[in-house]
């Protein structure tokens, strides 16, 4: 699949000196640039969760205790 994205010739050239110093092509920097954003938006969106669950029920447990009610040793 090819996708297009519009930019001014001085954020294609930023990329594609990026690109070069770091041995890539424009593609993969693109490519990477994107998942990375998306893991990072992801990985805020799961911290949110989990501190919103974390302030409803705010408990914490010692090593001993986690163990105990895990069932391990």
């Amino acid at each position: 699949m090819s996708i297009s994205i519009r930019m001014n010739d001085k954020e294609l050239e930023l990329i594609k000196k990026y690109a070069e110093l770091n041995g890539s092509t424009v593609s993969e920097v693109m490519r990477k640039a994107i998942l990375e954003k998306i893991e990072d938006e992801f990985d805020i969106f799961l911290y949110e969760k989990a501190f919103n669950t974390y302030e409803q029920d705010s408990r914490t447990y010692t090593i001993e205790e986690a163990k105990s009610i895990l069932g391990i040793e």
